[in-house]
């Protein structure tokens, strides 16, 4: 794949979107999150949309709702803008209780058939799940006060991931994600 002038402004724009913002409880610029999601698509074949929508993934669900997604769509094309959606799992704030999104975001990975939105999402829980073991191995247990479901529920979410991608795929992915849970698993 070659990136066009369309990734920058992906870039660009990601950057304008999550400036100053930085990873639950860390020092670490939440871009690199974007970055390294975006990057773990172009290594497992993703398209530039698909590596775009990497980019942009959290900007509906943390930075304006369905206002961002009409400007995803606008800005990057209907495709970016429907892999976004798919990765979305609240465009609403306050959002509602955890529990209840992250059944209904399990149940719609199960039910879609967007090989783009599975990519895009499998790469996203990926990094969040290595960037947990890497915190975990520096904080031990005062990592799980950063999340607000704590240690339990954030394991089984991910468990759930894990075991509908290996299902649906991204293979690849599914089952490096898959690794890291079970490691997770084993040593908390």
């Amino acid at each position: 794949m070659i990136l066009s002038k369309r990734f920058l402004d992906a870039v660009e724009y990601a950057f304008y979107l999550h400036a100053g913002h930085m990873r639950k409880g860390t020092k670490t610029p939440y871009f690199s999150h974007l970055m390294g999601v975006s990057s773990l698509v172009m290594e497992h074949g993703g398209t530039e949309d698909e590596a775009i929508a990497a980019l942009l993934h959290d900007a509906v669900e943390d930075q304006g709702g369905q206002d961002t997604l009409n400007a995803i769509s606008v800005l990057f094309g209907p495709k970016v803008a429907t892999i976004v959606d798919g990765c979305t799992d609240s465009d609403t704030q306050p959002k509602p209780p955890w529990k209840k999104r992250k059944l209904e975001y399990l149940t719609h990975l199960k039910r879609t058939r967007n090989k783009s939105i599975r990519l895009v999402s499998a790469a996203d829980k990926l990094h969040n799940s290595r960037a947990i073991l890497a915190d975990y191995r520096k904080q031990k247990d005062g990592l799980w006060k950063r999340f607000n479901v704590g240690k339990q529920e954030t394991l089984w979410y991910y468990r759930q991931l894990a075991n509908s991608f290996l299902k649906t795929g991204p293979v690849s992915l599914a089952r490096e994600l898959d690794a890291v849970v079970s490691e997770l698993e084993a040593i908390t």
